[in-house]
């Protein structure tokens, strides 16, 4: 079994906003769902006895909560009034979006706390510098049985940095990567969903990231904020989790230019295991639609490996139960356990063992052992 890196999983969302109870099985966490009615309820796929079943040994686990945009209604219900009406995402949601940045921070900080309680348990194991990557690295190698869980804190926009000023405050308790925005426009820059620039307090943010050592991860953001933002922040960049927009055409997806800039960088881009993302023409929601399949999915990994000439930027950036369940992930996936199969479909189409290792695992764990702090 390959170990896996992981570069997306809402993992203390999923607790903190879902009650989802991250050290029960999947079984369990079903059956306590059972009945539930809510998107992707009674569905889930992970956990972290699930990842290590499936030798996910390092994740980048997110902080995600939201800030209203200004001038919108207050929100009263899932359904809020602007999203992305092709697709049918809804931008404006009760589990993810508040009032202000203040009581946003405050969410954000439930979460981060709850990653802190699973290393007092000795369940994680928050990863701030190259050495911590190593040694939590070198225990899954040994010990994969007992090591615990790598935890690269991660920030899904960053709508829970109040102001520029602020991100020196999240470093110092363990933030090591973070993208602009999510869905919708944030205080810094245009995210999905639509087009738009930096905000002049997203110029700053990006300058204060830079002295810091926050890696920058382009995904969610707009195509004219990613233009800006490679312009101010000149260190490697990264994406957590996207595929091709030459396949499955949407601006959430990554275009090939972008894929580009991501390689002139040194960076990697997880490939997104939902299956809107995955397939061509998929649609949240309807019931006559089979799902995505792990064969569609490598298609995006070798249109990355082609573009990059090599397949050394490209990985997994799975983002399982991140809003979705096993309704919206390919037909052959019921638990994270299941990257596993990945492997076997590259492998017939002629990847190498350490091109599969790459992906799984050696490419991110390049990126970071080269851009986390020394």
């Amino acid at each position: 079994m390959r170990l896996i890196i992981d570069a997306h999983l809402d993992i203390a969302w999923n607790a903190v906003s879902f009650d989802r109870d991250q050290l029960l099985s999947i079984p369990e966490l079903r059956e306590n769902e059972r009945g539930m009615t809510g998107k992707g309820r009674g569905n889930c796929t992970t956990s972290l006895p699930e990842m290590r079943k499936g030798s996910v040994g390092v994740a980048l686990g997110t902080v995600l909560s939201r800030a209203l945009p200004k001038n919108l209604p207050d929100l009263d219900s899932n359904m809020g009034p602007i999203g992305d009406r092709a697709h049918g995402e809804i931008i404006l949601r009760e589990n993810l979006d508040f009032a202000n940045q203040t009581i946003c921070c405050a969410a954000g900080q439930a979460q981060l706390a709850y990653y802190k309680l699973l290393q007092q348990q000795g369940h994680m194991r928050m990863i701030g510098d190259r050495a911590t990557l190593d040694e939590v690295w070198a225990l899954w190698e040994s010990s994969p049985d007992t090591a615990p869980i790598g935890n690269i804190l991660s920030m899904e926009g960053t709508d829970p940095i109040i102001d520029p000023s602020q991100a020196e405050w999240w470093f110092k308790q363990g933030l090591r990567t973070a993208c602009l925005a999510h869905y919708g426009p944030s205080a810094y820059s245009m995210g999905t969903g639509g087009d738009g620039p930096l905000t002049d307090k997203g110029r700053e943010l990006l300058k204060e990231m830079e002295r810091l050592g926050i890696i920058l991860d382009l995904v969610h953001t707009a195509d004219t904020a990613i233009e800006q933002a490679l312009e101010i922040y000149s260190k490697p960049v990264f994406i957590s989790h996207g595929d091709c927009r030459a396949i499955t055409p949407h601006d959430r997806q990554i275009s090939d230019q972008q894929i580009r800039w991501v390689v002139e960088r040194g960076g990697v881009i997880g490939v997104v295991l939902d299956s809107w993302m995955i397939a061509p023409g998929w649609e949240r929601g309807a019931t006559d639609n089979a799902r995505a399949t792990l064969e569609q999915l490598v298609d995006h990994i070798d249109h990355i490996c082609k573009l990059a000439g090599n397949t050394s930027h490209v990985g997994i950036g799975s983002d399982l139960d991140g809003g979705f369940g096993t309704e919206q992930a390919p037909q052959e996936l019921d638990t994270i356990a299941d990257l596993q199969k990945i492997g076997d479909i590259m492998s017939a189409r002629g990847y190498t063992d350490t091109d599969i290792d790459g992906v799984f695992h050696a490419n991110f764990l390049r990126f970071f052992r080269e851009n986390l702090p020394g």
